[in-house]
């Protein structure tokens, strides 16, 4: 057993994010769109700076646009993860790129993306579930629409809400409407905190949202008090390292706060965000992490198995994803 042969638990993937810059220029060609742009000479994702990427994310969105793009989207995203080894894995998905959150256009999007993943389960191994995630750069009353959507197709796939977007957009508190809304649903709740802004918006999540789970959240190693209180109250951080790195938040590996936070007793996972965008994949956050910090074999297992226990998915998928876990243990 090597540790790319270790089967992991993926909780923060933006499924939009996550489309091969191969697959996005292709339905860009079908579709006679322009976004060249965006591309640079290898062919990779393009931008300068984390706000610069929100435009080029945006941007490739715009030939997204049908179901059954998604569809594509969808079985394209999941074959890439699970030759890392992702069995189990948690994408953001958001009504506003999906039928610009119109109810019934949701729902058609919704069922081209769970026919994707029951397809990649049967020939592929690996289980998909949906948190559904408004904009937050896009302003409160989006959100609020969006949590509708969320709330009215809460189920077996659709099991978790959050928020993603520009950090530095508004407060957290304009949309507890939505979170409340989605809570009400009995969906699971997480949010985007921590990554730009400082240790007070990892505590405004959770007092002002009620989250169970923080999205990045590394930003809480500059308040000691803070890392204690997340150990005891046993929130689960979806930490991207190799995102955080590619975007400047901290200048390498070694510089990352995830083996601090780990020491302190903090409930992290390991997570690619926006794999294609920031050059990695879960494969490569295993090896960088164990190169930064000689984490073995022993350490990546307890994290996948925290990853499950974190998950947003029912009982019966959980007992058949930790059956997976177990036997890569024997």
């Amino acid at each position: 057993m090597t540790l790319k042969d270790l089967p992991n638990v993926e909780l923060h993937l933006h499924l939009e994010g996550a489309a091969p810059p191969a697959f996005i220029r292709g339905l860009a060609r079908e579709k006679h769109i322009d976004i060249s742009g965006i591309f640079a000479e290898d062919g990779s994702y393009s931008y300068t700076d984390f706000w610069h990427f929100l435009k080029v994310y945006e941007a490739a969105c715009t030939p997204l646009q049908t179901p059954e793009d998604f569809r594509r989207l969808t079985l394209a995203v999941l074959e890439e993860s699970a030759a890392n080894g992702v069995i189990y894995s948690e994408t953001f998905l958001s009504p506003d790129f999906c039928g610009n959150r119109d109810l019934a256009a949701w729902r058609d999007y919704l069922a081209a993306i769970e026919d994707a993943a029951d397809q990649a389960e049967r020939t592929m191994g690996i289980t998909l579930r949906g948190i559904v995630t408004p904009i937050r750069h896009f302003g409160p009353d989006k959100a609020r629409e969006t949590a509708i959507c969320a709330a009215e197709t809460a189920g077996r796939f659709i099991t978790g809400f959050g928020i993603g977007g520009d950090e530095r957009s508004g407060k957290l508190k304009d949309f507890r409407w939505a979170f409340d809304c989605a809570r009400e649903a009995g969906l699971r709740l997480t949010a985007h905190a921590g990554e730009w802004n400082g240790p007070q918006e990892v505590r405004d999540a959770i007092t002002d949202l009620g989250v169970e789970r923080i999205g990045h959240g590394v930003r809480a190693i500059e308040d000691l008090a803070l890392v204690d209180e997340l150990a005891e109250r046993g929130t689960v951080l979806e930490v991207c390292p190799g995102s955080n790195i590619a975007l400047g938040i901290y200048p390498g590996w070694r510089a990352h706060p995830i083996e601090q936070l780990y020491d302190r007793g903090v409930k992290v996972t390991i997570n690619t965000d926006d794999p294609p965008f920031f050059h990695t994949t879960m494969a490569r956050e295993y090896d960088m992490l164990n190169r930064a910090f000689d984490w073995d074999e022993g350490v990546f297992r307890q994290i996948a198995r925290t990853a499950l226990d974190a998950a947003f998915c029912d009982a019966d998928t959980k007992a058949k994803i930790a059956k997976k876990l177990e036997a890569a243990d024997a």
